[in-house]
């Protein structure tokens, strides 16, 4: 077997991963990147991104890209649409902050680019993969995809591996806590090959159910409405799939600009924490340690925001030569995570519909969205949220 050393051995190439590696190369830590998904695979997982000012200053500013600039799309706001009515949330006039519409895909190319040109040591497509913290140095171990088994010993072990982390399972029974919840409902998602329906994210509500409309590129538009978790995408064709949208969507002057439809994919929904994020050298970031709805856009944004914390944390552990640094990770990470969970789950409860719902919940949801809709400080609280909390955790 051939041992490779290194400082941190980082589990997951997504984004999380690769950023981290990234921000410690640029503080001149080393780190070893491995992945059970090939290149290719990761590359050609089509997701959308909806990213905060901050998560766009943290990749520009790091010297990954400034693609995201570029041929990403700035939007100054979103649309709430309820009673057949738009209500427009200005992030520019509220708080003065934008999002950008930049699919995740993109940032994975973005990092693994820059991860590329600097040397560094990512490793796609292995398999087999043990990690081991019990000992002085943590290990991973794995199988290249050339048959070869390598041990990778570092000073430092990160799972970044997503909700089914190998990393977050190896902690000892007893030293971490979960939350968890589940809904009754999930998302249908689809491409249509048609022209934008509008120029920023129009979210909702209608006694029908959920419904978003996004956009992708000038001709391909990407969006969703609520179906059940069981639904299968299989079963609804361009039709079936126009007509539901359009009974949420339509009306008032307002209708979808359609098309052929492809990529169909039911997306379910979960919350998730686990704490602490760190058992002596091992540390979690990203989706292997929370997930959220996608109501809020906060997924990624979470994932990139608790590298930004580890990174320095890690540069301390390094500058002082003691591990209890690290703690002040979990500290600082998951406060802006619990700040996510209660927007993602407020957006999503105030915006779907609920089988068996009473009038008054309906009544109380109209409420909401009414005080978002109609209140200078409900829609300033709503663009904080949304385009991210600026001041560091």
């Amino acid at each position: 077997m051939r041992t490779t050393r290194t400082q941190v051995a980082i589990v997951g190439a997504g984004p999380a991963g690769l950023l981290l590696s990234h921000l410690l190369h640029r503080a001149g830590i080393e780190s070893v990147v491995v992945d059970i998904r090939t290149y290719e695979q990761i590359a050609g997982t089509i997701r959308a991104g909806i990213l905060e000012a901050g998560s766009v200053r943290l990749l520009v500013d790091s010297g990954v890209s400034d693609r995201v600039l570029t041929e990403g799309h700035r939007h100054d706001g979103v649309v709430l649409r309820f009673d057949g009515e738009n209500h427009r949330i200005d992030f520019q006039e509220l708080v003065g902050e934008s999002v950008w519409l930049y699919p995740q895909t993109e940032v994975f190319l973005d990092l693994s680019r820059r991860r590329t040109i600097d040397g560094g040591d990512v490793r796609y497509g292995v398999a087999d993969t043990v990690v081991d913290h019990t000992g002085a140095r943590p290990t991973v171990t794995c199988t290249e995809p050339d048959g070869s088994r390598v041990r990778i010993e570092a000073d430092l072990l990160v799972g970044a591996d997503g909700s089914r982390s190998v990393c977050r399972h190896a902690f000892p029974p007893g030293t971490r806590a979960e939350w968890f919840r589940e809904y009754p409902f999930a998302w249908f998602g689809f491409l249509t090959e048609a022209p934008p329906s509008h120029h920023e994210l129009i979210y909702t509500r209608s006694e029908f159910g959920f419904a978003l409309i996004s956009q992708r590129t000038p001709t391909m538009q990407r969006m969703y409405f609520q179906c059940a978790p069981d639904e299968r995408p299989q079963d609804w064709d361009d039709d079936r799939i126009w007509t539901e949208m359009r009974r949420r969507v339509n009306g008032n002057g307002f209708a979808l600009r359609e098309g052929p439809i492809s990529a169909k994919m039911v997306l379910p929904f979960r919350s998730f924490v686990t704490a602490p994020l760190r058992h002596g050298r091992l540390l979690l970031a990203g989706d292997a340690a929370h997930t959220v709805p996608p109501t809020g856009a906060k997924g990624l944004n979470l994932a990139l925001a608790d590298v930004a914390v580890l990174a320095e944390a890690i540069g301390d552990f390094y500058r002082a030569g003691d591990a209890d640094v690290l703690d002040r990770y979990t500290e600082r990470a998951v406060r802006r995570v619990w700040r996510a969970q209660h927007f993602s789950y407020w957006a999503t409860t105030m915006l779907h519909a609920v089988g068996g719902a009473s009038p008054f919940d309906i009544k109380r949801q109209r409420g909401e969205l009414s005080l978002i809709a109609d209140s200078r400080y409900g829609a300033a609280y709503f663009a904080e949220a949304y385009t991210g909390w600026q001041q560091q955790n």
